[in-house]
């Protein structure tokens, strides 16, 4: 084989309980940074733009920071096979730290992008070598309660980010939203390095990482990104600007098909693609990370500027799917144990489905109560859709290639957010400039929503803006509804052990 590789629980048997307690909690606080990160900027988008502008761009803060995650996340997982857990996560959580430090010191919306890239690039090695390291740590009995504390952690981080965001955004400063990632991150990394000692590992041959993919990946990227965020905004969608950029993203995609072909160690390896089971839950999670969009990026603005509530109310209303969501997925197992993985997860995402198209109709302006309502539904269905497949890929195949297949559902899930954020940044761009008489007036808003009540005109365009991206996220769950009756096996394969 080339490499000689620890067991499965080689990691446990050599680190003890007091240590793996120490370092199950740097977990559980890297888990928590990350997830604390990913909703606690929504809710200060406002007062952000507001202070800096850049409103007709500030879907980038999230769709850049998701395409340097995504991007990185199989490189660190190789890395992480060849060289260990520990200093990738290590390099990783610092560099998170350091992006989150520019952030709190960006002086306009292009420094503040920037920055949330250098925070992603970060991020990717917290998304996914936290998983993976607690698979070293636990045997594959002990896994799931393991499991259990990191949903749970995610969770109460994702439940207090809105309401910490709010809160700061009110009475202190947007910039200590990335400021409080600092003391979390630091005692992570305290535990991580005086805690966790790896077994050693020994390679014949030198690690093959795919950097020609990556590197292809995050230009291609770029290019699509910055048409669907620019087109109809910056300039017209048949422009030359949006047809050149438009033209190399699909040039670029076929040279990343040629590459990856060709690769040692491709980014994710044609395998995953083959087999029924992982290919239709990787499409259908890439379908679950492009309609998440719409309530974790665009219903703070809404709760702000339509219905006119404060930032810590407002943060209540986006987080509170957080509650439903880990609940729901608990008990899918008494779901799925009689009905299967793909029929539970049928029956979750039509659920969703239905409750995101309900959105379009909620009345002008509306209740606080009837998004709050809809967000709690919307948690129920979505842990009843996405627990079920994870399991039934994990459980389809052997110990030696569920890193390989966990990652890349990881990557087709955040590779979702990455294009959701940019797609729905576009629609609701292309929708206020329409409502509001031609893009130019779309950084003028900026003020309203950010000192106070928002204007009429200002406040109608929001919600037909946020209106037609619940739309969208709609027929995204429809989309991942076919992709489950028409290419998942109606039994997921599942192994022993």
């Amino acid at each position: 084989m080339g490499e000689t590789r620890p067991a499965p629980g080689d990691s446990a048997r050599h680190t003890g309980t007091g240590r793996r307690r120490a370092v199950t909690a740097a977990l559980m606080l890297a888990m928590g940074l990350a997830a604390l990160d990913a909703t606690i900027v929504s809710i200060a988008v406002p007062q952000i733009v507001a202070d800096l502008g850049g409103f007709s761009v500030f879907s980038w803060l999230f769709s850049g920071y998701l395409l340097a995650a995504t991007v990185t996340l199989p490189v660190y997982g190789r890395l992480s096979d060849t060289f260990g857990r520990k200093p990738v996560l290590v390099v990783g959580a610092a560099l998170f730290l350091l992006g989150s430090l520019l952030c709190a010191l960006a002086w306009n919306m292009a420094a503040l992008i920037a920055f949330r890239i250098v925070q992603g690039l970060g991020g990717g090695a917290l998304a996914g070598t936290v998983q993976t390291l607690a698979a070293d740590l636990y045997p594959l009995e002990e896994r799931p309660r393991i499991q259990s504390r990191l949903s749970t952690v995610w969770a109460v981080s994702a439940v207090a980010g809105p309401g910490v965001g709010g809160v700061l955004a009110a009475y202190a400063d947007w910039r200590w939203i990335f400021l409080i990632n600092l003391p979390l991150g630091a005692a992570a990394l305290w535990l991580l390095a005086r805690h966790l000692h790896e077994p050693p590992r020994e390679s014949t041959s030198r690690p093959r990482i795919d950097w020609a993919g990556a590197l292809t990946i995050l230009a291609c990227g770029g290019a699509l990104l910055t048409a669907l965020v620019q087109g109809g905004v910056a300039w017209s969608w048949l422009s030359w600007p949006s047809l050149t950029l438009l033209g190399t993203g699909v040039a670029l995609i076929a040279v990343l098909v040629l590459i990856e072909r060709r690769a040692a160690e491709p980014i994710i390896p044609g395998w995953v693609w083959r087999r029924r089971t992982i290919a239709s839950v990787n499409l259908a999670l890439g379908a679950l990370g492009l309609l998440m969009v719409a309530p974790t990026v665009f219903l703070a603005t809404y709760t702000q500027s339509v219905l006119g509530l404060a930032p810590v109310a407002a943060g209540f209303v986006v987080s509170v799917w957080t509650l439903t969501w880990p609940l729901s997925a608990a008990l899918s197992q008494h779901v799925y144990r009689r009905v299967g993985f793909r029929n539970t997860s049928i029956l979750g995402i039509t659920a969703a489905a239905l409750v995101l198209f309900s959105f379009a109709f909620l009345p002008y302006p509306g209740e606080p109560w009837q998004p709050t309502l809809l967000m709690l539904l919307l948690g129920a269905a979505l842990g009843l859709f996405q627990l079920p497949l994870i399991i039934g890929v994990q459980s389809s195949v052997e110990w030696e290639e569920r890193g390989t297949a966990t990652a890349s559902i990881l990557f087709c899930r955040q590779t979702g957010q990455t294009l959701g954020a940019a797609a729905f940044g576009a629609v609701a761009n292309g929708v206020l400039a329409s409502r509001l008489g031609g893009s130019g007036n779309l950084d003028a808003i900026a003020h309203d929503l950010g000192s106070g009540p928002a204007s009429e005109p200002v406040r109608r365009a929001v919600a037909d803006a946020v209106h037609a991206v619940y739309l969208g996220a709609g027929w995204a769950a429809v989309a991942a509804l076919l992709v489950l009756l028409v290419v998942a096996p109606r039994r997921f394969p599942v192994l022993k052990g």
